[in-house]
C-alpha cells in the first residue's frame, strides 16, 4: 500500500519591514527545544519554522508553547482555539477552486467537522465568522498548516495540487487533517512516524510537553487509526475514526 507524507512544506516567503527573520527563527527554535521538541524535527524552509514536517510555528505560538504547563492533549498541542471562536470561515483561493478534486474535498472536510455538533462550526467562505483560514494550493501531494496561537486557529492551510490525481476521499482526508492542525491536533503517531509513514522510526517530540494525550483515546497509533496519522494511504476514506471523534468531542 502506498503511503504518502503530509509533510509538504509550503514555499512561502516571509517578508516584513524591520523584522530580523533569522533572530525570530532562532528564538522560535530555542523555544521549541526548551519545550521538548527534538532539534532534528525542527526545520526552517523559506524563512518559516516547521515541526513534524507540516506544522508551521510562529514566534507567538512558540512562546505560548514554551510557557504552557504540561497538559493533556489522541494528541493535541498546548495551544487550542479559545471559546470566543465559534464559527471558522475556510476561504479557498480562486486557484484552489479551479481544482475540482481539492474543491470537493474541502466541502467534505467541512461536513466532517460540522456533523459532530462541536462548539466550533466551519463554513466555506461567507461572513459572520469569528476566525478565518485561507485555503490555498502548493506543489506536490500532501499539505501543511500550523498550530493555533492567541486562541485563534492557524490562518492558512496549504493543499498540494498533486492531490487532484487522487480520489475525492483522499482529498477529504488530507484537508480534514490540515484543518485538524489549525485547531491544535498533533500527529497521532508523532512519537514514531514510521507507524504510518514506514521507514526508520522518527519522533517529533516527547509526550510530556506539547503533545498531550487526550483522555479516552489510545496512547498508541496504528495504520488507519486516525485522520491525524502523519502519513496517508491512497485508500483513505476521509472519514473520522472512533478515537478521532472522541478527541474532537473532548476538546471542542
Amino acid at each position: 500500500m502506498r503511503k504518502l507524507s503530509m509533510a509538504l512544506l509550503a514555499g512561502v516567503a516571509l517578508v516584513g519591514c524591520g523584522v530580523d527573520t533569522d533572530a525570530e527563527n532562532q528564538e522560535i527554535t530555542a523555544n521549541l527545544i526548551q519545550s521538548g521538541y527534538q532539534a532534528d524535527d525542527i526545520k526552517v524552509v523559506d524563512g518559516l519554522v516547521y515541526v513534524g514536517n507540516d506544522a508551521h510555528v510562529t514566534l507567538e505560538a512558540s512562546r505560548e508553547i514554551a510557557q504552557s504547563p504540561q497538559g493533556h492533549e489522541q494528541y493535541s498541542t498546548t495551544n487550542l482555539v479559545g471559546t470566543s471562536v465559534t464559527k471558522i470561515c475556510l476561504n479557498p483561493t480562486a486557484t484552489f477552486n479551479s481544482y475540482s478534486q481539492l474543491s470537493a474535498g474541502l466541502d467534505l472536510a467541512i461536513q466532517n467537522y460540522n456533523n459532530l455538533g462541536l462548539r466550533i462550526t466551519f463554513q466555506r467562505g461567507g461572513t459572520g465568522c469569528t476566525a478565518n483560514i485561507t485555503v490555498q494550493t502548493t506543489t506536490g501531494a500532501g499539505g501543511s498548516s500550523g498550530f493555533p496561537s492567541g486562541g485563534k486557529p492557524y490562518g492558512t492551510a496549504n493543499i498540494g495540487t498533486g492531490l487532484q490525481s487522487y480520489s475525492v476521499d483522499v482529498n477529504e482526508h488530507v484537508i480534514t487533517h490540515e484543518i485538524g492542525h489549525t485547531i491544535g491536533f498533533r500527529h497521532s503517531d508523532y512519537y514514531n512516524r514510521a507507524i504510518s509513514c514506514g521507514g526508520a522510526a522518527s519522533n517529533e517530540g516527547p509526550s510530556t510537553v506539547g503533545a498531550n494525550l487526550i483522555p479516552g483515546t489510545p496512547s498508541t497509533a496504528v495504520v488507519g487509526g486516525s485522520i491525524m496519522n502523519a502519513c496517508f494511504r491512497s485508500t483513505e476514506t476521509g472519514e473520522w475514526t472512533s478515537s478521532d471523534i472522541t478527541a474532537l468531542n473532548y476538546l471542542y
